[in-house]
């Protein structure tokens, strides 16, 4: 039956690893996955396929990293390898990128054969990690009143200074960030990053901006930069 493990380029001169040990490492590697898949979903917004990769990215890195075991004509082609790897989706938030390091290096602990050093270090991360977003979730998020506001005007109104009073009575800061025309140049979109005051007055605010701009399209919205920001 161990033959059936054993690589057809072993030696005398090459450990070999024994199925008890692979499976071992192997099994371990799933459920420290599994714990921070669990403390991922802790108060945190997450998707399906985020919780997956999570929960098996230990295994799949301790195995290369059993796989290597010692070699370094292996090891560096396996960190060329992983050099070209690119995850082809959305950018990350700090957040998922610091639990991708998490995962994987739990794996690589636990594939160098230190399993209790990788549940010692998981169960520490993992406890830090639902502690921080049980700190951060608490309370008012400051990010909530961070809005985006795209004001749609004639091409006749002077735009300048035109909804500066409205801004001043209704948040705490604001910025004109673009200015586009549209509807074949007869109007403009004005686009203003603003920190609003109360959340409970910004349909006042924007029934005072259609004062000004003629009843035409408003449009507020989360600010996008407060939450992709690293």
């Amino acid at each position: 039956m161990e033959s059936l493990f054993k690589g057809i380029f072993d030696s005398s001169f090459v450990t070999t690893i024994s199925v008890s040990d692979f499976m071992l490492c192997l099994g371990f590697s799933i459920l420290l996955g599994a714990i921070i898949a669990a403390s991922y979903l802790f108060k945190n917004k997450h998707t399906k396929s985020f919780v997956i990769t999570l929960a098996m990215l230990p295994a799949v890195v301790c195995v290369v990293i059993m796989m290597v075991n010692g070699n370094i004509g292996a090891g560096v082609a396996v960190a060329g390898a992983f050099s070209l790897v690119r995850f082809r989706s959305a950018p990350g938030s700090a957040k998922e990128i610091v639990a991708i390091f998490f995962a994987m290096g739990s794996g690589l602990i636990a594939g160098m054969g230190y399993l209790g050093y990788a549940a010692l270090f998981t169960l520490v991360m993992c406890v830090c990690f639902m502690a921080f977003n049980l700190i951060t979730s608490g309370g008012k998020k400051p990010y909530a009143l961070n809005k985006t506001v795209k004001i749609t005007v004639p091409e006749d109104l002077d735009y300048t200074g035109a909804f500066d009073e409205v801004f001043d009575k209704y948040t705490k800061s604001y910025e004109l960030v673009q200015v586009k025309s549209v509807n074949m140049g007869s109007m403009f979109r004005l686009v203003y990053d603003i920190n609003l005051k109360d959340r409970n007055l910004e349909k006042q605010m924007i029934d005072e901006l259609r004062v000004r701009n003629g009843n035409l399209e408003i449009m507020v919205s989360k600010q996008e930069t407060a939450v992709a920001e690293l």
